[in-house]
């Protein structure tokens, strides 16, 4: 028994389908963590690509080097950083927003250069047009920038999303009980790997391929051109 559910090993039909309600509890957790990391490498991403175009070079120098640390070290790295270093100077956060954390992070340094390549992309006439209307900042960007560069972007940034997904099974490094996790656990109680670990491949095969029909669905949705400003 694990988790108040009856493993039976009889045959390989049966052990999946008893094993399947213990996976979807570490399903659960492997979405979560997915969604909690993507909101925060979309928004630190962003923070990240505003500061890194700052004509002040103490603010985009400084920006430009934390984003190539994130880029250019591993993941696992950042995530043992996080969780064994940063509590002895008095920083303790449970082991799944941890993970949370070290994904977003990870992913905001990607998603700040999608975000650069896509504000690049967009005509230097519409910067002039909107500076000439004397548009705020903040206006210039969420009515005429961030509409126009969504359909550039989107691709990208869904990619990333598929690519987080595959990612989260290197939580169970700081004991997350995720998906892979679960998988392991009941390898060890019942001594058969092959089962647990293909339902858990087959799971998340597809997860993938549904995020990857929505994201296409969105893709078309979208107006390829944005909203211009007129």
């Amino acid at each position: 028994m694990m988790l108040g559910f009856e493993i039976d090993t009889s045959s390989p039909s049966r052990f999946a389908l008893s094993i399947l309600p213990i996976l979807l509890i570490g399903l659960r957790t492997t979405i979560l963590a997915m969604l909690i990391g993507f909101i925060i490498a979309l928004v630190v991403g962003l923070v990240f690509a505003l500061l890194r175009r700052s004509a002040i070079k103490i603010i985009s120098w400084p920006t430009g080097a934390v984003v190539e640390f994130l880029r250019n070290t591993p993941l696992l790295m950042q995530l043992f950083f996080l969780y064994f270093v940063l509590p002895e100077y008095g920083l303790v956060l449970p082991a799944f927003w941890t993970g949370c954390v070290a994904l977003g992070l990870q992913y905001a340094a990607y998603m700040s250069e999608v975000y650069r390549a896509g504000l690049e992309a967009l005509p230097k006439g519409q910067w002039e047009a909107a500076t000439a209307l004397n548009l705020s900042r903040a206006r210039i960007y969420s009515a005429v920038v961030i509409p126009q560069i969504v359909p550039r972007i989107t691709p990208a940034i869904g990619n990333y999303l598929v690519s987080m997904m595959k990612d989260t099974p290197i939580l169970s490094t700081i004991t997350v009980v995720e998906l892979l996790n679960l998988a392991n656990r009941i390898g060890d109680r019942t001594f058969e790997y092959l089962v647990p670990l293909s339902v858990v491949g087959a799971i998340f095969l597809v997860l993938t391929s549904v995020c990857s029909a929505a994201l296409r669905g969105i893709e078309r949705v979208i107006p390829k051109k944005g909203i211009a400003l007129k």
